[in-house]
């Protein structure tokens, strides 16, 4: 008997491929790479994926077979094949839409294996004996039920039944307000196309009240993408747009520790950052707030702690030590805003000492910043928000006694121009503003390292224009005064330049 089953297999080998090599039909995969190859290749399948997935191979090989009606009418109108049941609803489903997805195929297979007691092979047979100009044959497998588990709370019905109307319709709009739904009953239906739609829109969706949702759920599945498009939005808009709005206190903080860390992250000033951070941490300890507080409220709060020990040291704020590691403080220089910090015994003692240490020695050597060393992680950094309405804008700035002018033009429609140059203290148009308290460096020349950055969104794609990173000796008198320009064409507004800078040894 064993060996009247061993003569019963061998004739039921076939020969696959151009040459005389054999294989059982039985098996998804019996050892033959070249023959696999092939196929792989005609089905735009992935070999890798099919080795270790060999039924998928022959789910794609099937539905190859069920597209090639996908479009015809008289398969649109016909009766169903397919009755999936899901969350508490009965969807009738047609089987050339039911294979664009993995999950409803595999059940719909796993289904058909059950009831007929047919391999996938010869199911696969039995599809390629229809004659495919005989359309409206009735499909030779009786209509199946399936049933699809959901755990997923993210996915409602109405996601869902957009998600089914997606197998039959791809011009189907999709809300901002519906796409973490969307995307998870894609991701649970292994819909692929669907999936991709999804995350495009989101990233041309981020605004303060998205940015969360949208990147949890790039996280929860794993979408690089997604999160990457929340994390550049934020790297944008921390400091000039959420730094005024109570959507600040719903930013997750491993995403704002990352966006902290970030070389191209916006800000007018380091002070300006450290503002947006002290409004974020008060926002999570004081969760009913439901108007954003003046900064005046922000600071008499963290400064009604006792004094016997600085906010970050207690354990209150010991796990908010990592994001405020990630300041420049170096980068504040104003006497004014130095006092500001000491007044709210937020920051450790031995922080400012060594802040105002770096200050007193690069003012006894002339503006040298002997402890910058890295442009890109280190470098005091300033930015110009360049909205439609400007034709040109400008900002003042100053650091142990230079002064430079960050100057934006806008030439035509699409053509903007972003550069930096040393002005005299006398040339200021309000001097008291500025030189309040202040030095006032006598040298002419000042050797400067720098970098001008400007970024755009267009189509949710963001744009990136910059200089590369510079040392040049400014001087009083042009063309030594001013910087090397950036030229930036763009349709993209507002256009967010940063200017970041480092007084080297001179």
């Amino acid at each position: 008997m064993k060996v009247l089953s061993m003569h019963k297999s061998r004739l039921e080998r076939r020969i696959v491929g151009l040459t005389n090599r054999w294989r059982f039909p039985k098996e998804p995969f019996s050892g033959d790479l070249l023959a696999l190859s092939q196929m792989c290749k005609a089905l735009s399948i992935d070999l890798d994926d099919a080795l270790k997935h060999p039924d998928r191979a022959c789910i794609s090989k099937i539905q190859k077979l069920f597209s090639e009606n996908f479009n015809n009418p008289a398969i649109q109108s016909s009766e169903p094949d397919v009755i999936l049941e899901c969350l508490g609803f009965k969807w009738e489903l047609h089987q050339p839409q039911l294979f664009q997805s993995e999950t409803l195929a595999k059940l719909y297979l796993a289904a058909l294996i059950q009831s007929t007691n047919r391999s996938l092979g010869e199911m696969n047979k039995t599809l390629q004996a229809q004659s495919p100009g005989k359309t409206k044959e009735k499909s030779p497998f009786k209509k199946m039920i399936v049933s699809l588990r959901i755990n997923d709370p993210s996915v409602t019905r109405v996601a869902f039944a957009a998600a089914l109307k997606n197998l039959y319709i791809s011009e189907v709009e999709i809300n901002a307000e519906d796409a973490v739904a969307v995307l998870a009953s894609a991701n649970i239906l292994q819909f692929n196309s669907l999936f991709q739609k999804c995350v495009d829109t989101m990233i041309k969706a981020l605004t303060p009240s998205t940015i969360k949702n949208f990147y949890l759920a790039g996280c929860r599945y794993k979408e690089e993408q997604l999160t990457r498009a929340c994390e550049k939005w934020l790297e944008m808009n921390l400091v000039p747009l959420l730094g005024t709005q109570l959507y600040l206190r719903h930013i997750p903080q491993d995403l704002l520790h990352k966006v902290l860390q970030s070389p191209r992250l916006f800000t007018f000033s380091e002070f300006h950052l450290l503002r947006t951070l002290l409004l974020w941490v008060y926002l999570q300890l004081n969760r009913n707030i439901q108007v954003i507080p003046i900064n005046e409220t922000v600071l008499t709060y963290f400064n009604s702690f006792s004094k016997d020990c600085c906010f970050l040291d207690r354990d209150i704020g010991h796990c908010w030590i990592p994001l405020f590691l990630c300041l420049r403080l170096h980068s504040i220089t104003s006497v004014k805003d130095l006092e500001e910090l000491r007044h709210i015994n937020f920051f450790p003692p031995s922080w400012l000492i060594r802040v105002t240490a770096n200050h007193y020695y690069s003012l006894e050597n002339g503006g040298d910043m002997v402890y910058l060393k890295d442009l890109s992680t280190q470098a005091v950094r300033f930015g110009l928000l360049f909205n439609k309405e400007y034709t040109t804008h400008s900002k003042t700035i100053s650091l142990y006694g230079f002064f430079f002018e960050l100057k934006g033009i806008k030439h035509d429609t699409t053509s903007y121009s972003f550069y930096m140059q040393r002005i005299r203290h006398t040339d200021l148009e309000s001097p008291s503003a500025i030189c309040e308290r202040s030095t006032v460096s006598l040298r002419t020349e000042r050797l400067v390292n720098y970098e001008i950055r400007a970024q755009a969104l267009v189509n949710g794609r963001w744009q990136e224009f910059k200089t590369n990173q510079i040392t040049q000796k400014f001087g009083f008198i042009k063309p030594h005064c001013k910087s090397h320009v950036l030229k930036v064409q763009s349709v993209g507004i507002p256009i967010y330049a940063s200017f970041s800078i480092i007084f080297p040894i001179s």
